[in-house]
């Protein structure tokens, strides 16, 4: 079949959750399928495209990503109704380009990654052609926001930011279900995120198509690395909001309570543009914040264990598949594995409180064995669940035969 791609981002190389997405399907799919892939160009991108990308697909158009500085997103809340996600990437060369294509070939499916291009649904919909729309929601949005809301609304510091997090969760409800009633097929990467969805449209037919990942390039030999001890790693991009809140509540709250027991813990947090919110972490001596990396495999072998300490989010961490399959022990929130079938104690530790994952960081810090048996469980966890090659199938049948 002919399936055009619209991404949000280069889905190569895949170095965050959403081209890791990407390009796990867009590969997995290239070996049966005759793909085309529109995408958005970050800001200082190299317009070279990269080899890998130019193989799977037979042709590949970008565009450069608007700019939208502060001001203006303010300014959209105050004068429209429609949440800001819905507006990102607006962009009238991406849809003119998009509407150029379509008159030029018949796509069979056109498969929207993620709801900031939903508004091109209006481009597919005005075409002369009528290709069955797959809607991918990587995350449940409105969700996300209303966790972001409840989090921030608990902290008198971050009301400003608790009453953005409310309109945006409340104009997402909206949003999110329009877009789900407009597409053919829904894609959800949880067994949560779908039953969410379905109280947003009761009826909806949807098909769960869980993160993956390519056990082959992540695994523990893919880095020749002694892991250092008492070094803790996390990982992500560091100027997502939960991403940011976690690692504020983790310093604050769980390390002191670590380093008590243990002087030498350490945490790096290893992803591109941290937030100024976190500049304060830079003068605490157990923390590293490294910034940008091209790798993030060898940062996580040389860690003996992975925090995961999110307080709010949607969807499932891909971080987690990353860390498991390259058989490390990991330590959790419930909302930080949400999605993944896991048992507490079995392929990861689960805590939720400051004091609960502490100490379930200092009894895997002081135990060897146990950090090793846990990683090698979760290591075969992903590969019998998450590896491309078991769910790229899952989304072929959501296909028209």
């Amino acid at each position: 079949m002919k399936l055009l791609f619209l991404t949000p981002q280069l889905p190569y190389p895949p170095q965050k959750g959403t081209a890791l997405r990407n390009w796990g399907l867009i590969d997995g799919l290239a070996s049966r399928h005759e793909l085309s892939l529109l995408s958005f160009r970050a800001p200082g991108q190299n317009t070279k495209l990269p080899s890998p990308l130019l193989d799977a697909c037979k042709r590949v158009g970008t565009v450069p990503q608007p700019e939208r500085a502060v001001r203006d997103r303010l300014r959209d809340m105050l004068t429209t109704r429609r949440p800001d996600m819905a507006l990102r990437l607006k962009s009238e060369a991406y849809a003119l380009r998009l509407a150029e294509w379509l008159r030029q070939e018949t796509f069979d499916v056109v498969q929207v990654e993620g709801i900031e291009l939903a508004p091109y649904l209006d481009v597919v919909e005005a075409a002369a052609q009528d290709p069955v729309v797959v809607f991918d929601d990587h995350n449940c949005e409105y969700v996300l926001q209303r966790r972001v809301f409840l989090t921030d609304l608990a902290a008198p510091a971050r009301w400003p930011g608790a009453a953005y997090s409310c309109v945006q969760w409340l104009r997402l409800r909206r949003y999110e279900a329009q877009t789900c009633q407009r597409a053919d097929r829904v894609l959800t990467v949880s067994d949560a995120d779908a039953e969410a969805l379905k109280r947003l449209v009761p009826g909806l037919d949807l098909s769960v198509v869980p993160n993956g990942i390519d056990t082959r390039q992540y695994h523990p030999e893919i880095v020749d690395t002694c892991p250092r001890e008492n070094l803790l790693v996390f990982t992500g991009t560091m100027d997502f909001r939960p991403n940011v809140d976690a690692m504020l509540w983790f310093v604050r709250d769980a390390l002191p309570l670590i380093r008590a027991e243990i002087p030498d813990a350490h945490v790096d947090i290893v992803g591109q543009r941290p937030h100024p919110r976190l500049d304060p972490l830079r003068e605490n001596p157990g923390v590293t914040l490294t910034g940008f990396v091209e790798d993030v495999r060898p940062y996580i072998a040389n860690a003996a264990l992975y925090v995961a300490p999110l307080r709010m989010g949607g969807g499932t961490r891909l971080k987690l598949l990353e860390a498991m399959a390259m058989g490390k022990a990991v330590v959790a929130t419930r909302l930080g594995a949400e999605g993944y079938r896991v048992t507490d104690g079995q392929e990861l530790i689960l805590a939720d409180t400051a004091t609960d994952f502490a100490e379930g960081v200092i009894s895997l810090l002081r135990s060897p064995k146990r950090r090793a048996a846990l990683g090698r469980t979760a290591r075969a966890f992903v590969e019998q669940r998450y590896d491309w090659r078991a769910i790229v199938p899952l989304v072929e049948r959501v296909y028209p035969r």
